[in-house]
């Protein structure tokens, strides 16, 4: 070991002031959302009917590069952030690699994310709009957890739907959430109208985040005072999640390294957006070049077999329409115990670097996803989410290169968060009852059909 420490803090003053969106340095801007009614690019007016109106003024701005920070978002942000930027030593030394990695830890929160950078700031604008309280759906549980956290912050109501697999594979999450005040309730439901058409069309579905976001959304709608939030995929998301990256970038400063590869899981995109956001103005702007990876589950491969179109962000297709990386929003994936990382789409703003060639992306199997969840555990002393286990997979293979070739590389990963409530999935890896699936061609092609006959 050489004299760089193992973790790099910053202080309280380092706390950035401004959130960073990247799409202002895009050339080639991700392309808007459509309204599903007219076929047309969608208006505030539009989004507002469904939004906070601060969060549809930062959806749809793609030419500011920053955003202050609030004063009352940074004062909350003190209780867990800066985050740390540790260095993996001991795994470094475990694979015999030369190659130096550092992750991004973002599980030393109450609500054991990321997800609060964001929920936290959506909480905010929706009780200063004066709101009565917020719809949202919920994969493993991280989003519906930090969003009932802020939302008893602020005193907000919190209605939850998660995709049912989950709910029945987490119930300790689930009650997290209504420790904090929240209802959840498993999708799909009989309590919508999308839920019900869902079930009457899939029988006996493990459910989806496509939907359990309609089955949000139409409540949110239908109930006066009431807002939908979104975990992850939007811009507006992507924009407060920047804060991971810009905390990075400044830790690395101090300690005078520069990494050449960042690796992040993709699922809908929050995390990965907002660790290489920075860098990636670094690249926009020809300042600096870093090789961005993408780690997504072979069950649900949206980047490397999706295909770029527009499509509904929801399976009962009451959302507007994303030109986005698909599997199509009748797709439902296996239930695989990568919750966070089952929606059908991703990122406008991902999608568009990576149709570009500005960024990479790799699937892996579940199993090889626990390996190294497992193995990572054992050598640095953090049992990590499932979700951020593919960028530790991703990492792993990465050194493993650099062991075989002799480059010294240096790597930072995403570590979102931490795996305490997903015992049951660690269960069957341990039992050797965990199974890989992927879908068939076929499987894939029959949801490509039914993609809305747009651009």
């Amino acid at each position: 070991m050489n004299n760089e420490p193992y973790k790099t803090y910053l202080n309280e003053n380092e706390l950035p002031t401004s959130w960073y969106n990247m799409r202002a340095d895009m050339k080639r801007k991700p392309a808007p959302l459509l309204n599903p009614a007219t076929g047309k690019p969608c208006t505030a007016e539009d989004l507002e009917k469904v939004f906070c109106g601060d969060l549809v003024r930062q959806e749809l701005d793609d030419t500011t590069a920053e955003f202050a920070i609030p004063d009352e978002i940074r004062d909350f942000y003190r209780m867990f952030r800066p985050s740390p930027l540790i260095r993996a030593y001991f795994l470094e030394k475990a694979l015999g690699t030369p190659a130096k990695i550092y992750y991004k830890f973002e599980g030393n929160n109450t609500s054991g994310s990321h997800k609060l950078n964001s929920a936290v700031a959506q909480a905010y604008y929706a009780k200063k709009q004066g709101l009565k309280g917020v719809t949202t759906e919920t994969g493993a549980g991280q989003w519906g957890t930090a969003l009932s956290m802020a939302c008893a912050f602020f005193g907000l109501d919190c209605k939850v739907f998660m995709v049912k697999c989950s709910y029945e594979q987490k119930p300790f999450r689930r009650e997290v959430m209504r420790t904090y005040g929240a209802s959840v309730t498993p999708s799909p439901s009989m309590d919508t109208n999308v839920g019900r058409m869902i079930n009457a069309e899939h029988p006996g579905t493990t459910g989806s985040l496509g939907c359990a976001i309609s089955e949000a959304v139409e409540t949110a709608v239908t109930n006066p005072g009431y807002r939908y939030v979104l975990g992850s995929v939007l811009n507006q998301v992507l924009l407060h999640q920047s804060i991971i990256g810009l905390e990075a970038r400044t830790a690395f400063r101090k300690l005078g390294v520069k990494p050449d590869i960042i690796i992040g899981c993709a699922g809908g995109g929050s995390n990965l957006g907002g660790l290489i956001a920075p860098f990636m103005g670094e690249k926009l702007r020809g300042e600096a070049d870093y090789r961005f990876i993408a780690v997504e589950p072979a069950s649900c491969p949206s980047f490397t077999r999706g295909k770029y179109a527009y499509d509904y962000c929801d399976t009962g297709r009451i959302c507007p329409l994303s030109k986005m990386y698909t599997l199509g929003a009748d797709f439902i994936p296996s239930a695989s115990h990568a919750g966070g990382l089952r929606f059908h789409g991703m990122s406008s703003t991902l999608s568009e670097l990576y149709d570009q060639k500005l960024m990479e992306a790799v699937s892996v199997k579940q199993t090889e996803v626990f390996e190294a969840a497992q193995f990572f555990a054992r050598t640095e002393g953090i049992l990590p989410a499932p979700e951020s286990s593919h960028a530790i997979r991703g990492a792993i293979n990465e050194a493993v290169k650099c062991r075989e070739s002799g480059e010294a590389k240096t790597i930072l990963f995403g570590l979102t968060g931490t795996g305490y409530f997903d015992m049951t999935a660690y269960q069957a890896f341990n039992d050797g009852k965990m199974s890989d699936y992927l879908p068939t061609d076929e499987d894939l092609e029959r949801s490509f059909a039914k993609l809305p006959k747009i651009g």
